[in-house]
Order: C-alpha cells, then structure tokens, then sequence
C-alpha cells in the first residue's frame, strides 16, 4: 500500500496540519507518563494532558472556545479492522511517526465502505493534524514495530463516553457506537464480535509489509 505524507496535497480531502501550536510539553508527557501496550489502547481523557497550557491552546484555537478532552491512543498496530467517524474534527499529535488509515463519509454506499477505498498518510512526530469529521479513521499504525506509537487525542468533550439507550431512526442510527462516534466494523475485526455493525467490505487492510 502506498504511505504518502500528511504534507500531500492528497491529504486534503481528509484533512489538514495545524501550524504554530508548539507541542514540544504534550509531548513530553505523553512519552513519560502513559503506557505502550503491545495491542491497542485508548483512553479518551487524562487530567495531566488537558490541565497543559498547549491543551487549553488548542481548546480556545483550534476548537473556538468550545469544551473538548485530550487523551491518548497508544500501541502497536498495522491493521485497519474498523473505522469510525464523528461530527466534529479530531486533532491528532504522535510522539514517533505515526500512520493515520483513511477513507471518506461520502464514500460509504448503501450503508457500506469497500476497504480499497481507504488511503495510508505518515504523520511525522510532533505535528500536530487535524482529521475532519467527514473522514473516516480509526486507531494509528506504527512505522516502527520497536517504538510503537502514543498519539495524542483531542476531540469535543464527552466523545467515546457510553451512549444510553437510542431508538434507531435510519441505518446510520445503527452505527453510533458511543456518545459522537459512528462505527463502520470489519467482520474480522473484535469489535464485529462485540456486536459492531459489519459495514467494510473487502480486505481487512495490514500495512505491516510496507512500513
């Protein structure tokens, strides 16, 4: 699979680098204080990197003033198995290289994403990217199997958090997951096993041969 860079212009339709953020503390935090599973894991908010002046730049600059969490996804990963969407932009920031998989929303027909839609973006360490909610993503993949990845979060507050009981009013309904995040599965995938609406058609995409 071909790995273009977040610097692309084809990285355009999905979504942009964010300039004069200095992400230098976040950083630093992340690195020394979560953990680097050997699977994935994802925790949506973490008192010690939203109480940093760098989060609360981002949450007065990037996001108009409106509330948001900071946390992490940290692991090591080369698969696809699912991607998700929310309605508002996340905004992602690795401390090593990190590889973002993605498609786009109006992609997805009658009710499904074939797989050989979905584009690999590199996304150097300490940039700081913004994903629009019209993109389609899930967990990073690393660049190297040895440092893993931590990868930074930030997304309007209360996203990922348990949603409570919902009458599904259309197809899409079906796919909400948690509290702003619509879930497409791979029937491959744990999440499918867990009761994820398989809606990814095709190859569950590993890029553990082109990195």
């Amino acid at each position: 699979m071909k790995i273009e860079s977040v610097t692309s212009p084809a990285f355009a339709a999905y979504g942009k680098v964010l300039e004069g953020y200095n992400t230098g503390l976040l950083r630093d935090v992340l690195r020394t204080t979560t953990p680097l599973p050997e699977g994935v894991e994802y925790v949506p908010s973490v008192p010690g990197l939203e109480s940093l002046a760098a989060a609360r730049q981002i949450e007065s600059n990037a996001y108009g003033q409106m509330p948001i969490q900071v946390g992490y996804c940290n692991g090591h990963n080369t698969k696809l198995n699912c991607l998700e969407y929310h309605r508002d932009s996340e905004l992602n920031c690795g401390t090593e290289d990190f590889i973002l998989l993605v498609a786009r929303v109006d992609e997805i027909e009658n009710g499904k994403l074939d797989t050989s839609r979905v584009k690999a973006f590199r996304v150097p360490a300490g940039v700081l990217v913004e994903v629009y909610a019209t993109t389609l993503h899930y967990a990073p993949c690393h660049t190297d199997p040895e440092k893993g990845f931590r990868v930074l979060v930030a997304l309007p507050k209360g996203t990922n958090e348990a949603i409570v009981g919902i009458s599904p009013l259309n197809r899409e309904d079906r796919l909400l997951w948690a509290r702003n995040k619509w879930l497409l599965a791979h029937p491959d995938s744990e999440e499918a096993k867990k009761g994820a609406i398989i809606a990814l058609t095709g190859e569950n995409i590993d890029i553990a041969a082109d990195i």
